[in-house]
Parts: structure tokens; sequence; C-alpha cells
């Protein structure tokens, strides 16, 4: 595979460009090109800027509202609903956050229900978003049917990703982003476009046998068996049955109907650490977690233990550094 290493900045500046073009506003352009490059930064192609071009069709073809008017509507002194009116879900779950992190630091807690939303790029944006306001963070959202349930030979429910995020004093915040399929559909379409072969136990072919070719993935497996299908179950209750949306097969595709809009829906839950103790007492005992933790001996194989999103910032530390590789295509298509 042929790469192309382009710094962040330039990367961004290709995305919202293509963004613009597509009558994307600037303002919302630079939300959504900031969401793409930091999962590139982190090494998770899949929720990168290979996703442009999927979100100009959607854009181009009415699917998407360009010009969206967001609404808030409170529901208690903790909890709000937060109408995206189908824009760009970066931007929407952005400002969502927003919204969940200022009744947290009124209330000690707050939750946030979306709808009307659409793809919202990697989870692990908006833990880091809540953190850098020292300000604990869950993240859900439901996706469209392609991961079959624990025993069963068709799919139901989407890979259904959660993100947790748990800020530190001296370190960098504990962020696990995961999706409750073995792997995210977007991985698989990152092996298609590379061409590299997948591991057996991400997805199989349409008579449910696993497969290593991933052009040859129907459906996709569930995280651990029963435990990742229980999970998925878990985010779909929690964000379309819980705010009234849509929910299991019911699902718009997201690589299909581009004349219409998504109509997703996630969840925000933000947590002040200082709700229970004093804040910076918690702080510091996630420091001492994650030194406990680095002190743990490592097995065979391994250098040191890692805390959940440690790889990835050690990753984007290095991409800041060096550039951020880019397949050709890829780059072709942003510079073109």
């Amino acid at each position: 595979m042929t790469v192309k290493v382009v710094s962040q900045d330039k990367l961004k500046s290709l995305v919202v460009n293509k963004l613009t073009e597509a009558n994307v506003s600037k303002d919302h352009a630079k939300i959504v090109a900031d969401v793409l490059v930091h999962a590139d930064l982190r090494g998770v192609s899949s929720h990168g800027v290979l996703r442009t071009e999927h979100y100009v069709k959607r854009m181009s073809e009415g699917g998407m509202n360009a010009k969206p008017q967001f609404n808030i509507t409170k529901k208690g002194s903790s909890a709000a609903l937060f109408d995206g009116d189908n824009g760009m879900g970066h931007v929407i779950t952005k400002a969502a956050m927003d919204e969940a992190i200022k009744l947290s630091k009124e209330n000690g807690i707050g939750i946030v229900g979306i709808v009307n939303s659409s793809h919202c790029g990697a989870l692990s944006y908006f833990a880091q978003q809540a953190a850098d306001q020292e300000t604990i963070s869950m993240i859900m959202t439901h996706t469209d049917s392609a991961v079959v349930p624990f025993g069963g030979a068709e799919p139901f429910f989407g890979t259904n990703p959660i993100a947790y995020g748990f800020p530190a004093q001296r370190y960098r915040p504990i962020i696990l982003d995961m999706a409750t399929s073995n792997v995210a559909l977007g991985k698989v379409l990152h092996s298609r476009e590379t061409g590299s072969d997948i591991p057996d136990n991400w997805g199989v072919d349409e008579k449910g046998n696993p497969v290593t070719n991933p052009n040859l993935v129907k459906y996709l497996l569930p995280s651990g068996g029963p435990k990742g299908y229980g999970l998925g179950l878990v985010v779909d209750v929690l964000t379309g049955v819980l705010t009234g949306g849509s929910f299991g097969p019911g699902i718009s595709t997201m690589y299909g109907d581009y004349q219409s809009n998504r109509e997703l829906s996630h969840v925000i839950v933000t947590i002040d650490p200082g709700l229970f103790i004093d804040k910076n007492e918690f702080l510091r005992n996630i420091d001492q977690m994650i030194d406990q933790l680095h002190d743990v001996k490592p097995a065979e194989g391994f250098s040191s233990v890692l805390v959940p999103g440690e790889p990835e910032q050690l990753k984007e530390e290095k991409y800041k550094a060096d550039g951020i590789p880019v397949p050709q295509s890829i780059f072709n298509y942003l510079n073109s």
C-alpha cells in the first residue's frame, strides 16, 4: 500500500475544503475535520479522514442538513434532550457534550440524550473534550444492524460503541473507546482500502463462516460472544429506545439511501469528579492507579502494562511530530 505522510494541519485543511465545497459551514467543517484527524492521530484510521468522501456524498445527496438549527429541551435539573436537526453528528455531539459538562458542573451529574443526529466519529474525541474540563464521561451511540447476536445467523444490533473518559492530574486521561463488536466496521473498510487481511474473529460471510478476506465480510461478530452481544443491547436501549428513536434493524444504513436523514441517537453522561469526594483527591487517585498499573510486571512479549487510551496517546505524539500516514488514494481524493 502506498501512503502519503501529511501534517495534521494540512490534513485538517484538506477536509475543511472538501466539506465546505458540499455547503457545510466553515465552522462546522473545522469541527468535523478536528474529530477525523483526532482519530487518525491516534491510529484509528477507520474513523479518520477516509470517512470524508462518505460524508460529502451524503451531504450532497440530501441525507444530512448542512445548516442545522439545534434545539435543547431541559428534562429536569440534570437532564436535557438535544435535537441535532439532522446535521453532522460530530458537531452535534460536541455541542451536546458542552451541555452535559455544564449540567454536571452545576448539579454533579448530567445526562443528555441526542436525537436526529448522524455518524459522529470516534467517541474518544468527546471523552477527551470532557476530560479537558476535568469531567468524567460516558458516551454511547447505536449504529445500523451489522452484528450477529450470540447464537444468531443474521445481524440485529450494530457495532454500538461506548466510550468512558476519566481525567487525571499528572497523566493524560484514561479513555476507553470500544465497539461492542469485535471491531468497528470502519476497520474492515480500512482493510479493504489497504488490501490487507483481517483476523478470522472479525466477521463472517453471508453463510456465517469466519473469513480473513475483508471483501467477503457480510456481518460482524460481537466482542466476547454473549458479553459483547449483551453490551450491544444495553447501548441500543440507552440510545434509541430511551430517546424514542429507532433501534436494531430499524436504524437506517450508513452506506445506502443517501437521500434520507439517518436520525441516529446518542447518549452522554457526565459526572463531576468531586461529586462524592474532593475533586483533587479523585484526580490524584487516578494518577496512583496509573502508576500502579505501570508497575505491574509485564507478561512475556510486553514491555509494560498500559492503561486504556495510552497506546493511542503514544501514537498521537509520534504522528504529531512526524506526520500522519494516509493511504495515497484517500489523499488523492482530499487533494483533488
